[in-house]
């Protein structure tokens, strides 16, 4: 009969225990909003072992103390990166990117420079297939990237932009050689452009608090990230992209993610696909 390891018991660590996930769990609501429900005590044991290991606690209930007294923050920062799920992929999604190229672009004819907002841009993917759909569709212009994740870990690859061949598979071959250069020879890996890698910038943003952009923006992608959250902490994400959102504006989520079960003010354009009212006035500038 096979029995379960738990690694953690196996360095020194006592396993996870009912009140210690409980303790988790709500700080990691508490601090971003990410909720996890009965089932994830493997998920979080495995995720911080090696915080725990590293730290030289002999708990997790001891970890969890260290981190909540840990008054520079850093300790929970590094919680919010080993829980955070930073999947993506380029061009995932890809009739988001095609509903942005024939019926975005055209309404921001008159823009330049275009500015957009890429939230929980996890490693980088989305923000640089952004901008070679973008750089495809409006030759000439100025594109801004302004791409945000909480994960610092995953806004360090995001800035790197070093992305292994498996990962580059489905960006087409054109765009591989204009806007990729190996990283190494024999190419193992490749890194996006410098010409690309400038027309981002990247800062650290907990979509569950009050984040104040200089300006309102015509796009804003926001997409797998809310499913992670529980309909209140949804419901209050949403308002806080409406607010940096254009009259006009467009907000894309995941397919995974339907607005329906939470209140908001956009208008439902297609799957995934939302849109702030217009107020009077022309939308381009």
């Amino acid at each position: 009969m096979n029995q379960r390891v738990d690694y953690a018991e196996l360095f020194g660590v006592a396993p996870l225990a009912p009140r210690e996930f409980e303790q988790i769990r709500q700080l990691a609501y508490r601090t971003f909003g990410l909720d996890l429900k009965s089932g994830k005590e493997e998920l979080v044991s495995a995720r911080l072992r090696k915080l725990v290991r590293e730290g030289a606690y002999h708990s997790f209930q001891d970890y969890y103390q260290g981190v909540v007294d840990d008054r520079t923050g850093k300790s929970l920062l590094a919680m919010i990166d080993a829980l955070a799920t930073n999947h993506t992929s380029f061009l995932r999604e890809p009739d988001h990117f095609e509903f942005l190229r024939t019926q975005v672009v055209p309404e921001l004819s008159r823009r330049d420079p275009v500015e957009i907002w890429c939230a929980a841009c996890s490693t980088g993917e989305e923000v640089w297939t952004l901008g070679m759909v973008l750089t495809e569709a409006m030759p000439g212009r100025r594109i801004h990237i302004n791409a945000s994740d909480i994960s610092n870990k995953a806004l360090r690859s995001a800035q790197r932009a070093v992305y292994p061949v498996a990962r580059c598979q489905g960006v087409p071959p054109a765009w591989m050689s204009r806007y990729f250069v190996p990283d190494a020879l024999p190419a193992s890996a490749y890194q996006v452009s410098p010409t690309l890698r400038a027309l981002a910038s990247f800062r650290r943003v907990n979509l569950v608090e009050s984040c104040n952009w200089p300006q309102q923006f015509p796009v804003i992608f926001c997409r797998n990230v809310m499913i992670y959250f529980d309909s209140p902490t949804q419901e209050k994400v949403v308002a806080g992209l409406s607010a940096h959102l254009e009259p006009g504006g467009y907000l894309f989520v995941g397919h995974a993610e339907s607005l329906a079960r939470v209140s908001h003010s956009l208008e439902y354009v297609k799957p995934a696909v939302y849109r702030k009212p217009l107020k009077e006035g022309k939308w381009n500038k």
